[in-house]
């Protein structure tokens, strides 16, 4: 089943309206609301699935990633901490489902054209796209725990903070991984004559 049809598992559009703090929203499915579990998964489904497409680099295992995402949340929405942000809790099961699903796959996937050329859409030129795919191959290079820093900090926009929470390592772990992750990116695209 696609990511597509994972708010199908749910029930139908909420009376919320898409209004509502991620943390009101899931006091409300914790008090049986699934409709507030709907909105959740309307506002983060398409990050989710594009944290896990640039962790796996394969469409079809990023909607299964997406999927599993989802359903992981809603059966285990009592262990979510208030005090924590609900991205950032979310993100992590993506990031962790992502490093599953390579491990259990045990490779490093080759990228989909289709990947690079829409990386920045229509107006790219041939060249960019080539470049594009180019930098998604290094990406896929790297271990996936330097993935994970760098699609976090770059293509997500989080913070140190964030990534420390999504991640659940100490910010000062976060800056020296992510420091690692750019070093051996460096060294991939140097090797491609990139740099």
């Amino acid at each position: 089943m696609g990511h597509s049809n994972v708010s199908q598992l749910f029930s139908r559009r909420s009376v919320f309206k898409d209004k509502g703090e991620d943390a009101d929203l899931v006091r409300a499915c914790r008090e049986g609301d699934r409709q507030a579990f709907d909105i959740l998964l309307s506002r983060h489904e398409k990050t989710v699935f594009n944290t896990a497409l640039r962790m796996v680099a394969d469409v079809d295992d990023a909607k299964d990633v997406t999927q599993t995402v989802f359903l992981k949340a809603f059966e285990h929405l009592d262990r979510f901490d208030a005090k924590y942000k609900f991205y950032s809790w979310i993100y992590r099961i993506a990031v962790n489902e992502s490093v599953n699903l390579l491990n259990r796959r045990n490779r490093l996937g080759p990228l989909d054209e289709r990947l690079a050329s829409d990386w920045r859409g229509p107006a790219q030129t041939a060249q960019d796209s080539e470049r594009h795919r180019r930098i998604q191959e290094a990406m896929m290079q790297i271990r996936p725990d330097y993935r994970s820093v760098i699609v976090l900090r770059h293509f997500m926009d989080c913070s140190y903070r964030d990534m420390s929470q999504i991640l659940e390592v100490p910010e000062k772990t976060i800056k020296s991984r992510l420091y690692s992750a750019r070093q051996r990116l460096r060294e991939i695209l140097g090797e491609q004559g990139l740099l």
